[in-house]
């Protein structure tokens, strides 16, 4: 689904299915260098189960045109643009990594539109080293290959591989590489640079109060568990999950970040029908 936000084109992936305004609605954010693929399985399975899905593509990302946005809290006022463009009051929202903070910064700017909020391999502060964004500015092919090892808890992923021959690794690096390709003009620099300077995530997790939940890779190396605790501390309330993977938890586990996700909306259903 093809929306206009600020006279620019902004993909929506809606799960296989016709998108409908009047469902419960979930809403999906990519990382850094990502698009909305990376949560084929999980926007797919909640747009054949009763709701409304929009797996977004950032601006510069992906499907959507126009340049990227450089600050956590631009991508947050785009989402909520695109929000309204799509006619959508309210929504549960989950993110990972940048797109976490793209979620949690909108919950500051607009609590009444947040239903639930789910962070995935996040943390706070989202610094990334010199050295890092120096390459990721003067040699993105290699970040691109660094943070692909970084975020990958092994170079074979069995059984949570989507079937024989399916390299996890290698999907992430391709597609990392096709970003590139579509938009040359430092997209990984400018995204780490955003994450690095984003400043208001403690204020704005101790805004937060819809439900919410935490998921970590247990063998997260980018954003490490012991790095968390400004999140899970400002946000009591939050219920924490771990999944047995790296950073890229939803292609190492994608039945796991399912399950933590369905039985999170199904809880929401309940509290909300008594």
């Amino acid at each position: 689904m093809i929306l206009n936000i600020a006279d620019n084109a902004a993909y929506c992936y809606s799960g296989g299915k016709p998108f409908d305004a009047a469902l419960p609605m979930i809403v999906f954010i990519h990382g850094a260098q990502n698009d909305h693929s990376v949560w084929g399985l999980q926007s797919r399975w909640f747009a054949h189960h009763g709701y409304g899905v929009l797996a977004v593509d950032l601006p510069g990302h992906g499907r959507s045109a126009g340049s990227a946005l450089t600050s956590v809290e631009a991508m947050a006022d785009w989402l909520l643009a695109l929000l309204d463009a799509a006619g959508v009051a309210q929504a549960i929202l989950v993110g990972h990594s940048m797109g976490s903070l793209v979620a949690l910064e909108a919950s500051k700017h607009a609590p009444e539109r947040v239903r639930a909020l789910a962070m995935l391999g996040t943390t706070y502060p989202m610094k990334v080293s010199d050295a890092l964004l120096a390459t990721s500015r003067d040699d993105e092919g290699s970040a691109i290959d660094m943070v692909n090892i970084w975020s990958h808890s092994s170079i074979a992923h069995k059984p949570s591989s989507p079937g024989p021959g399916f390299s996890v690794l290698g999907g992430a690096r391709r597609l990392m590489q096709r970003m590139s390709a579509i938009n040359p003009d430092g997209l990984f620099h400018n995204d780490f640079a955003a994450c690095n300077a984003y400043a208001d995530g403690e204020a704005a997790a101790q805004a937060v109060r819809c439900p919410t939940l935490f998921i970590f890779g247990s063998k997260d190396m980018m954003t490490p568990a012991r790095s968390t605790k400004t999140l899970t501390g400002a946000i009591a309330h939050g219920k924490v999950v771990q999944v047995d993977a790296g950073h890229s938890l939803m292609s190492e586990q994608p039945d796991g970040v399912l399950d933590a996700l369905a039985a999170f909306a199904a809880g929401l259903k309940q509290q909300e029908a008594a």
